[in-house]
């Protein structure tokens, strides 16, 4: 199966927690804090690589989470970082955003990679916080819980050329001729239900053809199944636009390529600018009066350079293999997509929200109170007073007086409930 765009579920490792431990040992019986550090989350990273063409690994999985940082241990051990979840996807993955969808990725070159998520910090342990004044602290921090995200991953097939027209327009035979890919080949429409890669070699030099399912009137629109992998064309930098000049279908051959030019122009200028080699496929169904006809009808009504092809006897496939690399040696490799900055993995340290349960509990959260309260532990009489205290010097007592706050009423601040007095 074919799959080019999924939705999957990331998370980033949460670090892990600072350790509150003291010295003890035969010598030392009332040693000084030695708590460690909490290890840091492992990143979600992605990854390209050539030996994949198709997302459909992610039909099966779509949730993907690093490890956690490890706790951090007494005598000052650190905890270990968590492993980095490497997510593998096919050269030309773009990343999307669910949420705003704008691209921040584009995995063009095989083994490129993008940290797409940072992995939790670890908490601090209680050695950190010994000071002059703290000289014995008994509480440590707790590691940095990170949030799941949404991304869409869309597959916008790498290929040097693209093989474009209508379906029975021959692409899936020409690409048989010229590579050494084994497309499905029958004489229907759609033959083709994705992108065929192959790789073609002239004079010692290759390049990669991908045949593209065949467009239809009203495919940039949504129509048939051309729209659907118009975007796997995107990143050529040539054309073969093949037309059935036999007109074996029916349809007028001159009108057909006026209309795959049209559609190539609906879905993308650049697209419509990318550079076209006309082939003029199965003159083996035409006899040399008829071809010679239809070949003046060409020149006067469109007026481009072309080659003649017939699948089925090879004659004019060794001259558009040569016209092929010959354009394709002038022609510059596209580049990858340009992302617009964009912080998609931006931690929220800023947001304070205050509202009142049924029962008249205010409750106070945010990206701010996380942060701070990560190495709060009212069990300790110090680390209450520190509470107490940044509650009021981050303004939140008087914004709850804002909200109604009064003597004896209840605040609920994470897993924290206490009853507010002046």
């Amino acid at each position: 199966m074919f799959l080019d765009r999924v939705k999957i579920s990331i998370k980033a490792g949460n670090g892990g927690k600072g350790s509150s431990s003291f010295l003890r040992n035969a010598q030392t019986a009332y040693g000084g804090p030695d708590g460690g550090e909490g290890g840091k989350g492992g990143d979600i990273v992605f990854q390209a690589t050539s030996s994949l063409n198709t997302l459909y690994n992610f039909q099966f999985k779509k949730k993907f989470v690093a490890k956690n940082g490890e706790d951090g241990s007494k005598k000052l051990q650190t905890g270990a970082n968590g492993k980095d979840e490497i997510i593998f996807v096919p050269c030309g993955t773009v990343i999307i955003d669910s949420q705003t969808n704008k691209v921040i990725a584009d995995l063009h070159e095989d083994g490129s990679k993008f940290i797409a998520l940072k992995g939790g910090r670890g908490g601090h342990g209680n050695a950190y916080y010994k000071s002059s004044i703290k000289q014995a602290p008994h509480y440590s921090q707790t590691g940095e819980v990170t949030s799941l995200k949404e991304v869409i991953l869309e597959l916008k097939t790498i290929a040097d050329v693209g093989l474009v027209g209508f379906p029975n327009a021959g692409k899936s035979t020409l690409l048989s001729c010229i590579s050494n890919a084994n497309p499905k080949i029958a004489n229907y429409p759609f033959t083709t239900l994705y992108p065929n890669l192959g790789v073609c070699e002239v004079k010692g030099q290759t390049f990669v053809v991908a045949d593209i399912p065949g467009l239809i009137e009203g495919a940039s629109q949504g129509q048939g199944l051309g729209h659907y992998f118009l975007k796997h064309i995107e990143r050529v930098r040539l054309i073969l636009h093949l037309v059935d000049i036999s007109e074996s279908d029916g349809r007028d051959f001159v009108e057909d390529y006026k209309v795959i030019n049209d559609e190539l122009s609906s879905y993308s200028k650049d697209l419509a600018q990318t550079p076209q080699i006309v082939v003029l496929t199965k003159i083996d169904l035409l006899d040399d009066d008829t071809l010679k006809e239809k070949e003046d009808r060409f020149k006067k009504e469109i007026n481009l350079p072309y080659i003649k092809i017939s699948g089925a006897t090879m004659q004019g496939i060794d001259e558009l293999k040569l016209k092929t690399l010959q354009t394709l040696s002038k022609l510059p490799k596209k580049q990858s997509i340009e992302i617009e900055e964009f912080d998609f993995d931006k931690k929220d340290v800023e947001s304070i929200n205050i509202y009142r349960l049924d029962n008249g509990t205010f409750v106070v959260e945010g990206g701010r109170i996380d942060n701070f309260i990560r190495g709060v532990v009212l069990s300790d009489s110090l680390s209450f007073a520190y509470f107490q205290n940044k509650l009021r010097e981050m303004g939140i007592i008087d914004m709850l007086k804002e909200k109604g706050l009064k003597n004896g009423d209840s605040v609920q601040i994470k897993d924290i409930v206490f009853e507010y007095s002046e």
